[in-house]
């Protein structure tokens, strides 16, 4: 089925929208003031050893200090038995770690001391000896023919495993000495870094989304990537040249004067992926629930009465219900242990169906997923593997009028929404000047951190930018008026 790839950038973040025939179907955002730090490599220092709890906290230089658990220690996994971490670690011991999972929450970042560099085709390991081959390539066959080609590009002195990933189902060899080249600079030029280190330092940073996004999800099944800004248009065809040559004629650069979101319809699913309700076409609806521990999801019939009898109504509710659940988990990124409350079935063949239908539909997703059957009490219980923050967590905060129980958007998202209002009544109406009408916060942001944002967004449309403080609204509330 064709997809199409939105890339919207902004000089505060970069937004990437996956489409299938229309439907928003995956969701990135990645602020410039906060990016992601998953695949990082740092030289971190071992800050304390708890031999009670297997682990150790590690200083990579961020706010919190890193978790490290005793299985996550490379030499540990091939050790029988494991050595305990105090005969391992000590403090003040510097240590070549990689992130594994972002710090979410009031949790740090999560490491491992077992290096791995994606590359398009191949994850290189080199610690390893061995040859993987992605789980999502089924076919014993293919497996076997895959390793076959990278084992005879690969010279014997040739140090380091890989695993080949699933885009390189249709690889052959001259792909794979590419990637092979590709990676082993990258992990010659981390290993030159690490001998002038001194901890904690940055060795290595994973790719920004608009590249990732042609390393990793450029596919057969992609027609078009559609990027609204000439300069990262320009970045991603000199990337693509040197690495990924066939993803050229797939990167366009949107012309248009209508914002890229708005006239695709992201921006309105994005709103949607914030709200707990999720209507469905039936009639029917979902609510959802994100919590510390888990995440429910409730199904319910709503205005839905169906054409024949109440357990068919239930049974096409619950079959609607699998696609959407399924797609709302990758657009608010929802991850950890999850329940899903299907409407009560009094049909094993109806909860099989349905049961089925939903494993079918989470088999697209890119995150590690596992699935348990209907439960006694009638619930499917699943997770997801978590390894960023979700949706909600990046775009929201917690409200402080309702003290937690609810959310409202950060006055950062504010501020940007406004700038992207502004240019979309630029591009309508010639005024004289543009007052923005906010909350304190809001302006504060405007006045400090985002002063020079606006300078630069007020030269660009050639008009004047004023604001004005409104202390009657919320962080969410806000005006332009055209002056």
């Amino acid at each position: 089925m064709s997809e199409e790839i939105l890339i919207n950038v902004t000089p505060q973040e970069t937004r990437v929208a996956i489409m299938q025939q229309g439907v928003v179907q995956d969701l990135y955002i990645e602020r410039s003031s906060n990016r992601g730090i998953v695949s990082n490599v740092y030289l971190g220092k071992v800050k304390r050893v708890l031999p009670g709890m297997q682990s150790a906290f590690i200083d990579i230089g961020l706010e919190r200090s890193a978790f490290l658990h005793v299985a996550d220690i490379w030499e540990n996994s091939h050790a029988n038995p494991v050595r305990p971490i105090e005969k391992v670690l000590f403090e003040g011991q510097n240590i070549l770690v990689q992130v594994i999972k972002e710090p979410i929450g009031s949790k740090g970042a999560r490491l491992s001391t077992q290096l791995s560099m994606a590359g398009r085709l191949l994850v290189y390991l080199p610690q390893e000896t061995h040859i993987g081959v992605s789980q999502r390539i089924e076919s014993e066959a293919q497996r076997d023919a895959l390793r076959a080609q990278l084992q005879a590009v690969l010279s014997s002195e040739h140090k380091g495993g890989y695993i080949i990933r699933t885009l390189a189902e249709a690889a052959n060899e001259l792909d794979f000495s590419a990637d092979i080249a590709y990676l082993d600079k990258l992990w010659a030029n981390l290993q030159t870094a690490a001998k002038t280190a001194s901890a904690p330092q940055l060795l290595y940073q994973e790719l920004n989304l608009s590249l990732r996004v042609l390393r990793d999800f450029v596919s057969a099944e992609i027609t078009r990537i559609l990027v609204d800004s000439r300069t990262t248009h320009q970045k991603m065809v000199e990337f693509a040249e040197a690495y990924h040559p066939s993803a050229i004629e797939k990167l366009s650069r949107y012309p248009g004067e209508r914002p890229l979101f708005d006239l695709y319809g992201v921006e309105e699913e994005i709103e949607r992926a914030l709200s707990k309700r999720v209507d469905l076409k039936s009639g029917g609806y979902l609510i959802l629930d994100q919590t510390e521990a888990l995440t429910t999801v409730d199904v319910n019939t709503g205005g839905f009465v169906g054409l024949r009898n109440f357990d068919d109504t239930i049974f096409k509710t619950n079959l609607e219900a699998t696609q959407v659940i399924a797609r709302q988990l990758r657009l608010r990124n929802l991850g950890g242990i999850i329940i899903c409350d299907f409407i009560d079935m009094d049909s094993q063949e109806h909860r099989e169906a349905v049961l089925n239908e939903f494993k079918k539909a989470l088999a697209r997703d890119h995150t590690r997923i596992t699935v348990s059957g209907f439960s006694a009490l009638g619930l499917v219980e699943m997770t997801r593997k978590r390894t960023r923050e979700s949706l909600a967590h990046v775009l929201c905060e917690p409200c402080p009028t309702c003290k937690g129980r609810g959310e409202v958007k950060t006055a950062q998202t504010i501020c940007y929404e406004i700038l992207r209002e502004i240019v979309r009544e630029a591009r309508q109406f010639n005024a004289r000047e543009y007052r923005i009408l906010a909350a304190q916060q809001v302006i504060d942001l405007f006045l400090d951190e985002e002063s020079q944002t606006l300078a630069q967004l007020s030269d660009f449309i050639g008009k004047q930018i004023s604001l004005q403080v409104e202390t009657v609204y919320s962080q969410e509330q806000y005006d332009v008026i055209l002056m």
